[in-house]
């Protein structure tokens, strides 16, 4: 079956969900959509309206004896009956519930589906297991979505990741620097975040800030750069027929950013000028989202608290004033030098574009830049704390907050998912138990949030509470404690695993609709999993763990003895000067 893009992500939701090995159904509240992913399979008609009737009432009964009823006994649900049963709320199988047909002979050709020793010019050859040609997706009836891509490397270290979706006449470039914050050295916080900034500002062949201007006339969709701890990220979609442009800005930037262009007078820009320019601009975007944001001050107040002088995740990405101030020209250009060689790079390409012709595209841009050698950071772990309390008091914001912080593990690191399965067990809306107890059970807290999150070396769990006015702040702290104490010390339900397993699969998959969700996630999984074809093991990790599992991993790192509480307090802004207004 020959699967397209917007079309495949409908079809995998369905067999992501029917081939998941947990017994029992999960609930998909935010769809309004009730799935059950096994009973009906399993145990026909009885299984399934006790699955329903466990997450519905006698409305999911109803919901059953009205499919079942209308698509008869040996019902296929594809099609058609497909569309009836999933607006019916009933499971969302790709099965056949026919215990006497005679199962299909899986020697026998599927008429509908291309013969794979066809080769399709256009998707690339790769390890793993096979697809029909030109799918962009696996089949649905393999399970989990998987990207085709091919991975190579050029002569000068480069790594290019190429996957092939001729749906849309749109692609994808999305370029990763294997370089963030936490590689910085002392003294010289914020260079990664400057560096992103620069690399927009102009390169010999490009001009001076010509880059967004260039990216408009041909029709951009979205262009931008981020950075965290673990890189640097540059991208941009652009029609399909605009590829070499795109990989043209990216070339030049990566090879001649440290050679001047000509300005808009006509003259070489000076790099100094240009880099003075950019330290302002980097450190009036601190001040307008750090500095005089509400509870900014306690970010950098907590990281103080959590890392040690020379720690590299002590300073926030954004850097410190003093450091941004006293950079040189020497230090960014030594910078640059370091970590932005093609080595250290990786350029992943997705979208509508002919693979032969596009790998002699990438040759002829990035080819012919000298063979470099990968940095090796140096990991730095987290440090054990012990029980600490610090407050900040905050002239812009208006409620009281406070903040239970942790450290957890690293990205994709053990016992990483198993923080998250607590973090939406506390914290999810409408249904986390700190949610309920605190928001709606007892007017305490405007609001609620808890989050693992993790980076290269390690990771934050944090509770969030924003207090009402009125609430007793000491009250809240009890609740919060007594609350991680029982999930330290009992599994959670059934219900609250289920609720993350099915969270997880639809953020995935949503993640999965555009070219850039793509090429990020493999991005992503290419930088802390050295292989983008890490999807089932992502889904696994969250699929194949443990109640009890989970329970021992909240036990290990949510300690109160090695615990910050951070409080902000609002305080009175400070009074104009004299003569202003």
């Amino acid at each position: 079956m020959k699967v397209g893009t917007t079309a495949a992500i409908a079809a995998l939701v369905v067999a992501a969900l029917a081939s998941r090995a947990e017994a029992g159904p999960c609930v998909r509240k935010d769809l309004k959509t009730v799935m059950v992913s096994q009973a009906c399979a399993k145990g026909g008609q009885e299984a399934a309206k006790a699955a329903m009737k466990s997450f519905m009432g006698d409305k999911g009964i109803k919901s059953c004896n009205q499919c079942h009823s209308k698509l008869g006994p040996n019902y296929e649900l594809k099609g058609d009956g497909l569309q009836q049963f999933a607006k019916l709320g009933g499971p969302l199988l790709q099965v056949k519930k026919d215990p006497i047909a005679k199962a299909p002979d899986p020697k026998a050709p599927d008429p509908k589906t291309p013969d794979p020793k066809t080769p399709d010019p256009r998707q690339p050859d790769r390890g793993g297991p096979t697809q029909p040609a030109g799918a962009g997706f696996a089949s649905p009836m393999s399970g989990d979505p998987m990207l085709r891509f091919e991975k190579y490397t050029l002569a000068n270290g480069m790594e290019v990741i190429l996957s092939p979706d001729p749906s849309v006449p749109v692609v994808s470039v999305n370029v990763w620097y294997h370089v963030g914050s936490g590689h910085e050295s002392y003294g010289k916080s914020g260079f990664a975040h400057l560096f992103e900034h620069m690399m927009f500002q102009g390169s010999k062949h490009v001009g001076e800030d010509k880059h967004f201007d260039l990216l408009k006339q041909i029709g951009v969709t979205e262009v931008n750069g981020t950075t965290n701890p673990d890189r640097t990220n540059y991208y941009e979609t652009v029609p399909s027929n605009q590829l070499e442009t795109a990989l043209w800005l990216e070339s030049d930037r990566m090879g001649y950013l440290l050679q001047p262009p000509v300005g808009k007078d006509g003259k070489p820009v000076d790099f100094k000028t240009s880099l003075a320019n950019q330290i302002e601009v980097v450190r009036n975007e601190r001040r307008q989202n750090y500095d005089n944001q509400p509870y900014g001050t306690m970010r950098f107040a907590l990281s103080a608290a959590l890392y040690p002088e020379r720690h590299p995740y002590r300073y926030l990405t954004i850097g410190r004033h003093e450091d941004l101030s006293a950079a040189a020209v020497a230090d960014v250009q030594g910078f640059f030098k370091t970590w932005y060689v093609p080595a250290n790079a990786t350029v992943a390409i997705v979208g509508d574009f002919d693979v032969p012709a596009t790998k002699a595209l990438v040759e002829k841009w990035f080819g012919k830049f000298p063979k470099s050698a990968k940095p090796k950071p140096v990991v730095v772990p987290a440090p054990t704390i012990k029980s600490t309390a610090i407050a900040v008091d905050d002239a812009f914001a208006k409620l009281r907050r406070v903040q239970f912080v942790w450290h957890s593990p690293a990205n994709f690191g053990e016992g990483d998912a198993e923080l998250d399965f607590v973090a939406q067990a506390l914290g999810r809306e409408g249904t986390g138990r700190l949610y309920k107890a605190l928001v709606y059970d007892r007017p305490l807290a405007q609001s609620v949030g808890v989050f693992q999150g993790g980076s290269m070396f390690s990771g934050q769990f944090q509770i969030v509470v924003t207090l009402r006015g009125e609430a007793n702040l000491d009250e809240v702290k009890k609740l919060v404690a007594a609350e991680v104490e029982k999930l330290v010390k009992a599994p959670i339900t059934a219900k609250e695993f289920s609720r993350v397993i099915a969270g997880n699969e639809d953020a995935t998959i949503r993640g999965l609709e555009t070219t850039m969700g793509r090429a990020q996630l493999l991005q992503a999984y290419n930088h802390y999993l050295g292989d983008p074809n890490k999807i089932t093991f992502d889904l696994d990790r969250y699929r194949k763990t443990t109640v009890e599992k989970i329970r021992a991993t909240a036990a290990k790192f949510l300690r109160p003895d090695q615990m910050v509480t951070a409080l902000t307090n609002p305080s009175p802004a400070p009074a104009p000067a004299a003569g202003g207004k």
